[in-house]
């Protein structure tokens, strides 16, 4: 139920890129405006998931757990039935809130309830639920509205989320309660310059990525004509090459220096998306630029946890938070520019934009430090011997 929850949230976070066109057209207002949909949404996940944490800290899990899905689905039928703009991007600060409060909280549960032995696999099963909706719930998502309408697509995510949240209260059994960190204490790590970097490294990196993604119904539009349908098929393409990407990666640190496999993956995706104005006029072209975008994209997250792990290690589960925040945070920054860029640019040209923050991406990347010359952020938690929460 804890991966239905995160396959909800993840298909609510991806989906809206393909309903936008039908967004703006039924709101009448422009796709740009349209796309601060995936603004908000980020936005809110990106600044509450650190703040409710600490604030919640002390709630029961499965309390904790049941009332942010609660909140998330509330969000999505208000935005299902909301006929103007501005209600439709309250809802989505809603949903997101339920998402920035059930996401971590369904990770540090999955570490929580597994045997110390199997917390891996426990943390990657619970995840695998953001993969999956990468891979099929926002294709899925974006094919029902093409045979309804983008009302339709919504009101399908918050049934996703009353069944996950209907399961983890009938059979999710009774959580310890898991070390607390203060506000504070949970963005001490950003102090050392090489956290600090690696989470602006995302930020951009993601920035430049989702920015071209929100807007993936105008960019490729050459190729679908405006049809959903076949838009959820090119972002099926996407999302399992992402999906195939993330297992890779996690070979390829296992060989190989995660510094360089960031490097090398912000060079090849800087390529790709300076061609991608015209790779993405032919639909042969354009599937394999997805391809290579979610190969690129996803496979990026394995090696940028593991150099920030490797960097602190004893507070592994807060830097690991902060990078999702960061990876939030980058997408909602790239829908407002993106939404901006697109009132003076052909959306054809919006990959250069992209590629633009990605190439920033790889300068902090190349400068951050080996060692930051002091010892590594060391946090004590209220409850010694309680494992990390994340």
């Amino acid at each position: 139920m804890l991966a239905l929850g995160m396959f909800a949230i993840g298909t609510d976070n991806f989906v809206v890129a393909g309903i936008l066109p039908a967004v703006a057209a039924s709101l009448h207002t422009s796709v740009s405006l349209a796309g601060q949909m995936v603004t908000v949404y980020a936005l809110s996940y990106a600044v509450m998931a650190p703040i409710m944490a600490a604030v919640a800290g002390s709630w029961p899990r499965k309390l904790l757990l049941v009332s942010a899905l609660g909140i998330f689905v509330v969000g999505n039928v208000i935005s299902a039935v909301a006929t103007d703009l501005n209600t439709v991007l309250f809802s989505r600060a809603l949903a997101g809130l339920g998402a920035a409060m059930f996401a971590p909280t369904a990770l540090g549960v999955a570490t929580l309830l597994a045997d110390p032995a199997k917390r891996g696999r426990a943390l990657s099963t619970v995840t695998a639920g953001l993969a999956a909706a990468t891979a099929l719930g926002a294709p899925i998502g974006t094919f029902i509205g093409g045979f309804g309408s983008w009302r339709t697509t919504l009101w399908f995510v918050a049934v996703l989320g009353l069944v996950s949240m209907v399961g983890v209260w009938t059979m999710l059994r009774s959580v310890p309660q898991p070390a607390r960190f203060t506000l504070r204490e949970r963005l001490a790590p950003v102090r050392d310059i090489r956290i600090a970097l690696t989470l602006l490294t995302s930020m951009f990196a993601f920035g430049g990525f989702l920015m071209v993604y929100t807007y993936a119904g105008l960019v490729l539009y050459r190729v679908t004509s405006g049809d959903e349908r076949i838009l959820a098929g090119m972002l099926l393409v996407w999302g399992f090459a992402a999906t195939a990407g993330t297992m890779l990666a996690g070979r390829l640190v296992d060989r190989f220096d995660s510094r360089s496999i960031v490097n090398a993956a912000l060079c090849v995706a800087i390529i790709n998306f300076c061609a991608l104005p015209w790779t993405s006029a032919y639909l042969a072209s354009a599937l394999v630029a997805l391809a290579i975008w979610g190969l690129i994209g996803w496979g990026l997250i394995v090696p940028q946890q593991h150099r920030l792990v490797k960097i602190a290690p004893q507070v592994a589960p807060l830097v690991l938070a902060l990078n999702n925040t960061a990876t939030y945070g980058g997408l909602a920054c790239s829908g407002v520019l993106g939404g901006l860029v697109l009132l003076f640019v052909d959306a054809r040209y919006l990959s250069l934009v992209g590629a633009l923050l990605i190439a920033m991406a790889l300068v902090l990347a190349a400068a951050t430090p080996k060692s930051s010359g002091r010892r590594s952020v060391q946090l004590k938690a209220s409850q010694p011997g309680a494992p990390f929460r994340s």
